[in-house]
């Protein structure tokens, strides 16, 4: 793995025949031409680090619309080329005056798309966003080099980052929530007041495109099948998630098979597992009802520091207990201390989406768990307690929903599915819970051809079903299992189109 704080020389690479390209290190952008594969969410600030670094950004999307608006949400002095896929693909194999030095890719593009190919096969670097900003970091390039915190997981990233936030504030750090959550990577570098601590919850594509990337502190939440289609494979998306555990401190949930086996392998001086039990030494757990951290280095230490009641945790049960003891574990490792974890989760509140009570309607509570896009994430809700009308489906992204829903199958008063998995969901039902009620709502989303508002529409037939099917004192859950963007822009459209059904089921 290349070391970045040396990586500052040109080197000569063939691609072939005759032909030689260069070899770009985070020293020599000045004047380098660089592409830069995206210009969504993380286009603007890879746009803007590479400006501060004498690089010339040449920004390709299929939208042209998408590099406008990227161009408008740059500071004045700060300017890039944009150019289509076609283009962008003529200048990776050029080897004139136009050539490229290094492709930057947002996180979303896979691997093996033609593109990304054509780069590699060219003998040229791909770094994510991620690796940029690192590299710019680790070599001073803005500064002495921040501390990184990283938080992975299948589930509860965002709930773990905002709450390391939230611990890192209390305890007098200059800290920022980055990545998959607030502001990217690269603005962070750039951000005013300067930024010391960066709480970066970062996804598996985001760790991908970042094998350099070594944060001071990282966490691995748990592992479950997710994002197979991209990744390719279950062992591909363990590693990628693994990346963050290669720093000076490794955290990592102790009672999930994947994750526990990552930290046992991972390289960093110091591991921290966190566990819903009694916790081991140098372990975070749960004592009598109390968050506890074991400070102590041997077997049989007595230094147990208890942190606060799990009730006071929210979002209340056992993965928002988890999420606070994976921040505690993290936030500890870099100074603060237990009073700060106790009065930062004291005050803590859950974002949107996560397990949120919408409404209660004739005794039928209606939640909103639209950020549940595995099976894994929609397993915590589904056992929550008492009887559910399921609402779910969208891109299971090959996810197997059967041990899922052969758990859960005692739990369910009826199931209402959408969007365009909900066949494979609906066989699963049909072998774990044949005697299950199940409504199969179709939508003009499945093939892309739906009118603007018939996802609403579908939202609010499949509400007004999970409504017939409740009785009092169930609960109609919004766990779809899937991700959105069959029907919606992302999980956010999702819970708020499930509100505004809710509210219609309530005669508002």
């Amino acid at each position: 793995m290349t070391d970045v704080t040396r990586d500052n020389t040109i080197q000569n690479g063939t691609t072939g025949p005759g032909t030689t390209r260069r070899r770009v290190g985070i020293g020599d952008l000045a004047g380098a031409r660089v592409l830069v594969l995206g210009a969504g969410v993380s286009g603007p600030g890879a746009v803007r680090i590479l400006h501060a670094l004498g690089a010339e950004p040449v920004v390709a999307d299929s939208r042209p619309e998408a590099v406008e608006l990227l161009r408008g949400a740059l500071p004045d002095g700060v300017t890039c080329t944009g150019v289509g896929l076609d283009r962008a693909a003529e200048l990776l194999v050029d080897t004139g005056p136009g050539r490229v030095d290094l492709v930057v890719t947002s996180p979303g593009w896979r691997p093996d798309s033609p593109l990304l190919r054509t780069a590699a096969e060219a003998g040229l670097e791909l770094w994510g966003d991620v690796e940029l900003a690192w590299r710019a970091d680790a070599a001073g390039m803005f500064g002495p080099p921040r501390t990184w915190l990283a938080v992975t997981g299948t589930n509860g990233k965002t709930t773990t980052t905002s709450m390391l936030e939230a611990i890192c504030l209390e305890a007098g750090m200059a800290v920022r929530a980055c990545g998959n959550i607030g502001l990217p990577v690269t603005e962070v570098l750039l951000a005013e007041p300067r930024v010391e601590v960066l709480a970066a919850e970062l996804s598996s594509f985001q760790l991908h495109w970042a094998p350099g990337c070594r944060p001071d502190v990282g966490v691995v939440l748990n592992v479950a099948e997710d994002h197979l289609d991209w990744h390719g494979s279950m062992e591909a998306y363990a590693a990628a998630k693994a990346q963050v555990l290669t720093g000076r401190v490794a955290v990592a949930g102790a009672e999930d098979e994947i994750a526990s086996r990552l930290l046992a392998a991972a390289p960093a001086p110091r591991r921290i597992g966190v566990r819903l039990g009694a916790p081991g030494a140098g372990e975070f757990g749960v004592i009598d009802g109390v968050l506890t951290a074991r400070i102590g280095d041997q077997e049989g230490d007595d230094d147990e520091v208890a942190l606060l009641p799990a009730v006071d945790v929210r979002p209340p049960g056992p993965a928002g207990v988890l999420d606070a003891l994976a921040a505690a574990a993290v936030a500890m490792s870099v100074g603060a201390q237990a009073e700060h974890v106790a009065a930062a989760l004291r005050g803590f509140t859950v974002a949107a989406h996560r397990a949120e009570l919408v409404d209660t309607v004739d005794e039928v509570r209606y939640v909103d768990d639209s950020k549940a896009t595995n099976p894994h994430a929609a397993r915590t809700s589904l056992l929550a307690g008492g009887k559910m009308v399921w609402l779910a489906g969208g891109l299971l992204k090959g996810a197997d929903v059967d041990p899922l829903v052969a758990e859960v199958s005692h739990l369910l008063r009826g199931v209402v599915l959408i969007g365009r998995d909900r066949g494979r969901i609906a066989e699963a039902l049909s072998r774990h819970a044949p005697g299950v009620p199940v409504v199969e709502l179709a939508s003009g989303d499945d093939d892309g051809a739906a009118a603007p508002d018939e996802p609403q529409q579908t939202m609010d037939r499949a509400v007004a079903e999970a409504a017939r099917m409740a009785t009092g004192g169930d609960t109609v859950l919004l766990a779809p299992a899937a991700a959105s963007m069959d029907m919606f822009t992302d999980y956010g459209h999702r819970g708020r189109s499930f509100a505004l059904a809710v509210g219609r089921v309530a005669g508002r």
